[in-house]
């Protein structure tokens, strides 16, 4: 066989990463010896490899800031609508390579670095991802970034710079350990602090009602200093902006309050201001509330609404009115999306800005605020919703609970009038809960105060009119939209398999980067050999080298031919891990059974973090490397099953096994997944899904046909027949003599022999309140793992059912569901405009 190529020779291959002109290389090569000269000159005499990355990424951001400077003097001069994304997290992994795609530079770079004897993939492994979110709504807000720049909108991302993001997880004994996560210990080079922004923030104090008006008196001040990160979109020189707030205590901070001579204590205590911005809560689909997360809430709503309004009013075609405080046009001008309630202070703070301090009247600014908000639901779980108590915000922010008061007697008013005497009605609509502590519930703050309220799959906009939202969607049925999340596929295609990008390229050539839909181009070549072959041996290679990463990391080695089975998603119950588990043990107990039947090899992956209060899920992430432990080390097994759990799975762990995995476990009890938004990059990267019928594997099963997928499982309406008879998982149990058996050596410690009594409480959960009904959905889960098996050992086939899924990926682009907010929630327009590169004339 002939000598596999190098990465190196192999990347020089792929088309899609740009032409590598000789003047673009020697112009990179000169740039990167500028910067390390630059640094190494500053500091030391010999360069680590560190000092290499931090080079590269100047010279790809000096690419940037040209175009950079230039879109925003773009949206300066023509004005357009400006669309501003608020979002407590962005979850943007790595920038280097991101940027170097989107501007068509990778080629040059991979060249240049090559010739000064380096090699890229492994300084872009220096990089730190930026871990700003925890889990699909931080990343959808990254995806949705991007789209917004490659469609040429005036948008803005504004969040909160943590300093420490979601923690990096450690496996211990079996055990996550949690670990801060020092992003920044070595600087961003991305980001650009904007001091002469810096906004004030008040907390606290006390209102003051009097003739001319509300006042909000004795407050305490936190700055908001703003860092600016480039957006690039793919080859359109349009550069977006990633604005993120950090904390600063202003410089008097406690010194006025009558301590005397406690000056250090008072500087020390700067911490307490400056810890707003220090740390991301950790929680995906759950409700903690703390104080700090909701001063986090309202620290990035109101440094963000000033901001707005300061641009609002000094753009060039703003207001003609001299004082500027005609708002009339202030809808047409700005758009506020909400992801999640997080951001819901928007509204109320919006309010207060336009009542007490701009004059203008109650009815009018109302109307303003609605025009201007839109809210996406990501939810429908009880517990993940946003329900804050009342005491709390009368000590924060008590001109906001005010505010808050008065917007809900306006709407109990008006349902009041339209249903009179349903006093039931008026309690399930209200934005106040009365009870033992009465709390604010922020979804009905969002649904009244914005003109739009979408899902995010259409099963779940569906569930949000018909459950969560029923009485809002009888009142107002026009407001309520669904749009399907999408995901990028410059970082989720193009970035992390170049292969595949290659070898669709080859077949229909690039337009389907913009335009994902043109992979319906494939369909006509489900069977055409050459693609065939193409598709399964760069799956083959990204599988090779997957286990060569696992073997080096985590000194793990696998059966590169053994099925790559893939469930990789936060450690929750609702996503069913435990069903997983369940298969694998089953599968275990057949090998053992009959150790002389072939059997599929399979290596199963799971991975993802859980939240460190979250018992439950700590449990879970220990059976599983439990099981592998007795699974890994059994020779009868050998190497025809293997348990793996992924440590620390982050957006740059799941750029690189998403492209080397065969199988995707999309397995959550129907009606509980908003969306998912990995199933859609497994789609895209060639593997085959095994799912509920939930979230967009709905419309993943309608767009490439049920029977390209392996659907399995209870649907929406049996989950609720199963609740009106009541679930009894005893019943399941007793007539399942296999998993009684699975079950059974769970709970007696076959699987943790030091500790029998370790996954008592997991069997117990089980067995008698679970929820999310497990045993309910195991007869079908492991009937339809069977058909998965029987398809895998007839690879052309298998490979076949790839190409068609792909072929059909195209609407889950973040292009597409952009262009849908933009036209049916925005108001805007997409446009295809190319803004003129830095180095040709404007115009």
């Amino acid at each position: 066989m002939a000598k596999p190529l190098t990465d190196s020779e192999k990347r020089k291959q792929i088309s899609v990463r740009g032409i590598a002109g000789l003047g673009d290389v020697a112009e990179v090569r000169k740039s990167f010896n500028r910067h390390l000269h630059f640094t190494l000159v500053k500091d030391r005499n010999v360069a680590t490899p560190r000092d290499y990355f931090f080079a590269l990424a100047h010279t790809v951001r000096d690419h940037l800031v040209g175009r950079w400077i230039r879109t925003q003097q773009h949206y300066y001069e023509r004005d357009p609508k400006r669309i501003y994304y608020l979002s407590l997290e962005f979850y943007m992994g790595r920038t280097l390579q991101n940027t170097m795609v989107n501007l068509g530079l990778q080629n040059a770079c991979d060249e240049a670095i090559y010739q000064l004897g380096l090699d890229l993939e492994e300084l872009e492994e220096i990089e730190e991802d930026a871990g700003l979110g925890n889990g699909g709504l931080g990343r959808l807000a990254a995806c949705f970034l991007d789209s917004m720049a490659t469609l040429g909108l005036a948008a803005y991302g504004y969040g909160i710079r943590y300093e420490f993001g979601i923690f990096n997880q450690k496996i211990v004994n079996g055990w996550q350990v949690e670990e801060a996560d020092d992003w920044l210990r070595y600087g961003n080079p991305w980001e650009k602090a904007r001091p002469e922004y810096m906004l004030p923030v008040h907390f606290y104090g006390r209102v003051e009602h009097t003739p001319e008006g509300v006042r909000w008196l004795d407050t305490q001040v936190v700055l908001a200093m703003p860092y600016d990160t480039p957006v690039p979109g793919y080859k359109n020189n349009t550069v977006n902006t990633m604005r993120l707030w950090s904390a600063k205590a202003p410089n008097d901070f406690k010194l006025h309050d009558f301590n005397v001579g406690g000056y250090i204590e008072a500087v020390l205590d700067r911490n307490l201001a400056e810890n707003i911005s220090r740390v991301l809560y950790p929680n995906d689909n759950f409700f903690e509330g703390k104080e700090l997360r909701l001063k986090q809430e309202y620290f990035v709503v109101a440094a963000t609404l000033q901001d707005i309004i300061r641009r609002f009013k000094s753009s060039k075609f703003g207001c003609r009115d001299p004082v500027r405080t005609c708002f009339e046009t202030f809808p047409d001008k700005v758009a506020i999306q909400l992801n999640d309630t997080h951001p819901a202070l928007a509204i109320p703070e919006l309010m207060r800005i336009l009542v007490d301090v701009e004059k203008v009247d109650w009815d009018k600014a109302w109307e303003v605020t609605k025009k201007t908000c839109a809210y996406t639901n990501h939810t429908v779980l009880p517990e993940a919703l946003e329900r804050w108590p009342v005491s709390m915000f009368e000590q924060l922010l008590p001109r906001h609970l005010e505010i808050i008061y008065a917007i809900n007697q306006r709407h109990l008013d008006h349902v009041a009038a339209l249903f009179p005497g349903d006093v039931a009605r008026l309690r399930r609509m209200s934005v106040i809960e009365e009870g033992d502590c009465k709390r604010i519930n922020m979804a009905h703050l969002c649904v009244i105060g914005t003109h739009a309220v979408n899902g995010v799959a259409r099963i779940h906009s569906e569930i949000v009119k018909q459950s969560v939202f029923k009485d809002f969607y009888e009142l107002e049925p026009e407001k309520f939209q669904n749009k399907t999340n999408g995901i990028t596929p410059r970082r989720w295609l193009l970035l992390c398999n170049p292969g595949l990008a290659d070898t669709i390229v080859e077949k229909i050539g690039e337009g389907f980067l913009t335009d994902l839909s043109q992979l319906k181009k494939l369909l006509p070549l489900v069977s055409d050999e050459a693609l065939i072959r193409d598709v399964a041996k760069v799956k083959q290679e990204n599988k090779l080298k997957f286990s060569a990463f696992l073997e080096k990391e985590y000194k793990v080695k696998i059966n590169p031919s053994s099925m790559f089975d893939v469930h990789v998603k936060r450690i929750h119950e609702y996503k069913r891990q435990l069903l997983n588990c369940l298969h694998i043990v089953t599968l275990y107990n057949r090998i053992k059974k009959d150790p002389a039947k072939a059997f599929v090899p399979r290596t199963v992956m799971i991975g993802g973090k859980a939240a460190p209060g979250y018992h439950m899920a700590k449990m879970i992430i220990k059976l599983v490397t439990s099981i592998g432990d007795v699974i890994n080390h059994d020779p009868v097994v050998g190497d025809r099953l293997k348990v793996i759990f992924l440590e620390n799975y982050r957006v740059s762990l799941a750029e690189k096994v998403i492209p080397a995995a065969d199988l995707s476990q999309q397995i959550s009890t129907a009606g509980t997944e908003a969306s998912g938004t990995g199933n859609m990059k497994f789609m895209l990267n060639g593997a085959l899904t095994i799912g509920t019928m939930d979230g967009a594997n709905v419309e993943m099963a309608e767009e490439a046909g049920a029977e390209n997928l392996f659907i399995f499982g209870l649907r929406v309406e049996d989950v609720e027949a199963l609740d009106r008879k009541g679930y009894n998982a005893r019943e399941f149990y007793d007539r399942l003599p296999e998993l009684r058996q699975a079950v059974d050596q769970i709970s007696s410690g076959f699987f943790s022999p030091k500790e029998p009594d370790c996954f008592k409480d997991v069997v117990h959960m089980l067995l008698n309140h679970d929820r999310f009904k497990v045993f309910a959905d195991y007869e079908a889960y492991m009937a339809c793992q069977a058909q998965v098996d029987q398809l895998y050992r007839n690879p052309k086939e298998w490979t076949k059912k790839v190409i068609r899924n792909i072929a059909c990926s195209g609407k889950f682009s973040s292009d597409r569901t952009i262009t849908e907010y933009a036209r049916d929630i925005w108001g805007v327009e997409p446009s295809d405009l190319q803004i003129p590169p830095p180095n040709l004339p404007r115009d």
